[in-house]
């Protein structure tokens, strides 16, 4: 019988008593702003874990970062392997800085080999800090129950002004499109969001237009300095 009570669960152990651990976390962070700040500007790519290297998703998501890092983007992605390695090989292979912010999990998510920069954390809140921090973009590939989070996540932040506005892609209208028109026909219909909610991001298939997109988009927002600078 599977013990409810064991140490994995995270959130569920921050007892008062132990309240030590605020300082795990704030080592965390302390990495973490210590580490990213050269990596900016920075594309944050999230995507399934469980897609092999020959799966075209794979492949292109392996193309997209390569031509990110052409254009003088790092790239940054969850450290794992699937949509996260191809991402990290294509933008390392670029010559450019390709991070992994690998997450420790009961079941162990192994580092893939083409992150040069890698960090490790224990708590996805900390972890999700970093992959915005440092972003001028996010782009999602298909993916499962964490890769929703991370798309929702993000287009929570800029809808509520948490963080500053930035160019959200979703990579593959035919994944994709089903979950455009829910949002449209539920959410928009009933009036959950607003019309302009659903311009926070864009469905894209192209690899050069997706680049293009992100590019033009971070450029209106007044993003790019410091590679335009270069």
């Amino acid at each position: 019988m599977k013990d409810f009570n064991d140490r994995q669960y995270v959130l569920n152990g921050l007892a008062a008593k132990e309240s030590w651990r605020l300082f795990k976390i704030m080592a965390e962070f302390v990495d973490g702003f210590e580490e990213l700040p050269k990596v900016y500007p920075a594309i944050t790519i999230f995507g399934s874990t469980r897609i092999t290297p020959d799966h075209p998703y794979y492949q292109k998501a392996e193309e997209i970062a390569r031509l990110l890092a052409k254009e003088g983007f790092s790239v940054i992605t969850g450290g794992g392997p699937g949509i996260m390695e191809a991402a990290n090989k294509g933008a390392a292979e670029a010559g450019a800085y390709s991070v992994g912010l690998n997450i420790k999990l009961p079941r162990e998510q192994y580092p893939n080999p083409y992150a040069n920069i890698k960090l490790e954390f224990r708590y996805f809140f900390v972890r999700k800090v970093m992959m915005a921090k440092y972003a001028v973009g996010f782009m999602c590939l298909p993916g499962g129950f964490g890769t929703l989070d991370e798309f929702f996540e993000a287009v929570t932040l800029v809808q509520t002004h948490k963080i500053r506005p930035v160019p959200i892609v979703l990579v593959e209208r035919k994944f994709w499109g089903g979950l455009e028109a829910w949002l449209r026909e539920k959410l928009l219909h009933e009036g959950m969001i607003s019309k302009e909610d659903l311009d926070l991001f864009a469905i894209l298939d192209d690899p050069r237009e997706i680049v293009s997109f992100l590019k033009e988009k971070a450029r209106a927002y007044q993003l790019l300095s410091r590679l335009e600078s270069t």
